[in-house]
C-alpha cells in the first residue's frame, strides 16, 4: 500500500494546481465575503487570545478545565488561521487557484486541527464528567499528568487522521479541469475532482472519520447521561443550578461541532454534495471558532469575574 501511495504522488507531479470554484459570485458579493471572512478571522484570534491570557493570568483559573479550554482556544487559532485568511484573499483578490502542494498542506493541517479538536471536545467532556460525579476525587483522577496526555494523544490522533486522509486522496488521480467546487481543500471535494474510481477512499473516509466522529460523540454523549442524572438526583436547586452552569457552555459547543462535522464526514455519500457543503463548511471552520471565546465566557461566570477584576486593574 505504501508504495502505491509514493507511486501515484510521482505519477501526480505534472499536476501542478487547483482552481477553487466555491461562491463564485459576482465582484460585489465576492467583495462582501472577504470582508466578512476577514472581519471573523480577526474576531476569532482576538477572542481567542484574549481567552488564553485571561486564563494565564488569574491563578484560579489554573484548574484541569480551564487548562484544556486554554488549548481549545490555541487549537481555534491554529484551526481557523488554516482556512480563513486564504479563502478571505482568494474572495477579494479573485486569485482562485492553488498549488498541489499547497492544497495537500492546507489538507493535512485542517484534518489535523479538526481531527483534535473533536478528541478536546470528548476530553473536555470526560473533565465535565469526573468533576461532578466524582467531586471528592476530581483532583487525583485529573492530574496533570493525565491532562498533558490527552492533549498529546489528542494531537497524535489527528496526526494519524490526516496522514491517512491526506495521503489517500493524493493517492489519486486527477485528469481535465482540476477545479474543486469548494472555497478550501476539503476531503470530500479534493476527491470528487478526481478522474479516479473514489469508492476505495469514500469507504476509508467514512470508516477512519466516521469511526472517529461517533467515537468522540459517545464519549461525550455518555458522559452527559452520567451527568444529567447526577444533577436530577442534588438535593438543591442552587446545587444543580451551579453543576449545570459549569457544563452548559460545552454541551453549546459540542453540539455546533459535531452537528456539522457528522453531517459533512460521517454519512454515506459525504462527496455527493458539494454546493450544499460550502454552505455548512463555513459553520465549522470559521464561524465555531469565532463563536468558542463568547461561549465559554457569557456562560462562565468564573471567566467573567476574572475579566471584570482584570478591566478594573487596567
Amino acid at each position: 500500500l505504501f508504495d502505491h501511495l509514493i507511486g501515484n504522488m510521482e505519477n501526480h507531479r505534472n499536476v501542478t494546481e487547483f482552481i477553487l470554484t466555491g461562491f463564485k459570485l459576482h465582484p460585489g458579493s465576492q467583495f462582501f465575503l472577504s470582508v466578512l471572512f476577514s472581519t471573523m478571522y480577526i474576531v476569532t484570534v482576538v477572542g481567542n487570545a484574549c481567552m488564553i491570557l485571561i486564563i494565564r493570568m488569574d491563578s484560579k483559573l489554573h484548574t484541569p478545565m480551564y487548562f484544556f479550554l486554554e488549548n481549545l482556544s490555541i487549537l481555534d487559532i491554529c484551526y481557523s488561521s488554516v482556512i480563513t485568511p486564504k479563502a478571505a484573499l482568494t474572495f477579494s483578490l479573485g486569485r482562485r487557484t492553488i498549488s498541489y502542494n499547497g492544497c495537500a498542506s492546507q489538507m493535512f493541517f485542517f484534518s489535523l486541527f479538526g481531527t483534535t479538536e473533536a478528541f478536546f471536545l470528548a476530553v473536555m467532556a470526560y473533565d465535565r464528567f469526573t468533576a461532578i460525579c466524582n467531586p471528592l476525587l476530581y483532583h487525583i483522577i485529573m492530574n496533570k499528568r493525565l491532562c498533558v496526555f490527552m492533549v498529546v494523544g489528542s494531537y497524535l490522533s489527528g496526526c494519524i487522521n490526516c496522514t491517512i486522509q491526506t495521503g489517500f486522496t493524493f493517492s489519486l488521480s486527477f485528469c481535465g479541469p482540476k477545479e474543486i467546487n469548494h472555497f478550501f481543500c476539503d476531503v470530500p471535494a479534493v476527491m470528487h475532482t478526481s478522474c479516479s474510481d473514489t469508492f476505495v477512499n469514500e469507504i476509508v473516509m467514512l470508516v477512519v472519520c466516521g469511526s472517529i466522529i461517533v467515537g468522540t460523540a459517545l464519549v461525550v454523549f455518555i458522559s452527559y447521561v452520567y451527568i444529567i442524572i447526577t444533577i436530577v438526583q442534588m438535593p438543591s436547586a442552587e446545587s444543580r443550578h451551579r453543576a449545570f452552569s459549569t457544563c452548559s457552555s460545552h454541551m453549546l459547543a459540542v453540539s455546533l461541532f459535531f452537528g456539522t462535522v457528522f453531517f459533512m464526514y460521517a454519512q454515506p455519500g459525504a462527496t455527493s454534495s458539494p454546493d450544499k457543503s460550502n454552505t455548512i463548511s463555513i459553520l465549522y471552520t470559521v464561524v465555531i471558532p469565532m463563536l468558542n471565546p463568547f461561549i465559554y465566557t457569557l456562560r462562565n461566570k468564573e471567566v467573567k469575574g476574572c475579566l471584570k477584576k482584570q478591566l478594573k486593574r487596567k
